[in-house]
């Protein structure tokens, strides 16, 4: 996931061979990736299954990407030479959605959860800032058994039944049984798998238990990502290299828009933030970090190959220069 991001460049995507149905519904799934990447700071691009995986270190396919055999042998190639995957629920099936295109998911596919929803009880690496109890799933996931090599991170837990005019449940969901069904959350190798489509979740329902179990697999298999910041899953950050002028641009925008009419999000208030920490990193020695296009000079520190600064003050936008020369 490297260094731009931007929410319309689902819009570009191509997946040769798929329907017109099939274009839409992959576009749909990879545009509900861009606002949880973008709410954890992270800089990410939307590539195809043509595109050079080698300039990556961490791939996700996210909820609906069929593998056929030829992307199937790069995703392998990749992941051979040191690339990192995060899938989840029917991505990385064959196209005809009967089983796994690689053995390297750590999972055998059985159809589509019995339960739904579900329940997981986030624990380890994967469940960290997460009390240990159960969180909804709402979405109905995939139904998964573990494969040799395959570490279940967290289980699903099931519910005592399935809402319908049988059953019925005046919440969204029936109780939990208490009892484990199926794996939830799987590890094999360089390779993390979500049997629920969590993108797709967070994007409809917004959970934050889903998005911090994402930002925590990112977090085991990309510890070392681009840019860090501790400010609010409000800021967006974006960073920018341009090398004729031998410096990266660091863009901070802090808007949080409202839904004030029926049709679209309003920005009327710009609220500032204060003292927000920046962490880059960075191979090569940075000679200055200053605010533009004022040139403010900003005090900081490099440490084991990272950037460290602090914006004093951020009031929608900042732009923050490193410089090599």
């Amino acid at each position: 996931m490297p260094q731009r991001n931007g929410c319309d460049g689902y819009r570009r995507l191509y997946s040769g061979g798929v329907s017109r149905r099939g274009y839409r519904q992959l576009a749909r799934s990879v545009g509900r990736v861009c606002r949880l990447l973008q709410e954890s700071g992270h800089q990410f691009d939307f590539i195809d299954s043509e595109a050079d995986f080698s300039k990556y270190r961490l791939l996700i396919l996210p909820d609906v990407i069929p593998v056929s055999d030829a992307f199937a042998q790069r995703l392998k190639q990749y992941l051979e030479e040191g690339g990192s995957v995060i899938a989840s629920f029917e991505s990385g099936l064959a196209p005809d959605k009967d089983s796994f295109a690689l053995t390297e998911w750590g999972v055998i596919f059985k159809g589509n959860a019995p339960y739904s929803p579900d329940f997981v009880v986030p624990k380890g690496e994967v469940g960290k800032g997460l009390d240990q109890a159960e969180h909804v799933m709402y979405k109905q996931g995939a139904w998964v058994e573990a494969s040799e090599g395959g570490e279940v991170l967290v289980d699903a837990v099931t519910s005592v039944f399935n809402r319908s005019f049988e059953h019925f449940s005046s919440h969204l969901h029936s109780p939990s049984s208490g009892k484990i069904g199926y794996p939830a959350i799987v590890k094999r190798g360089r390779v993390i798998y979500f049997i629920h489509p969590v993108f797709t979740q967070y994007h409809d329902n917004a959970p934050l238990w889903v998005k911090q179990m994402v930002r925590n697999a990112i977090d085991m298999l990309l510890p070392d990502p681009l840019l860090k910041h501790d400010g609010p899953s409000t800021v967006i950050a974006t960073v920018n290299r341009q090398e004729e002028e031998a410096r990266q641009v660091v863009h901070l925008l802090h808007y949080i828009p409202e839904r004030r009419s029926k049709v679209m999000d309003i920005v009327e208030d710009v609220i500032p933030l204060y003292d927000t920490a920046i962490s880059v990193r960075e191979d090569r020695p940075v000679k200055s970090v200053s605010l533009v296009p004022g040139n403010v000079p900003l005090a900081f520190e490099t440490r084991q190959g990272r950037v460290e600064f602090k914006v004093p003050k951020i009031t929608g936008h900042q732009m923050i220069e490193l410089s090599f020369r």
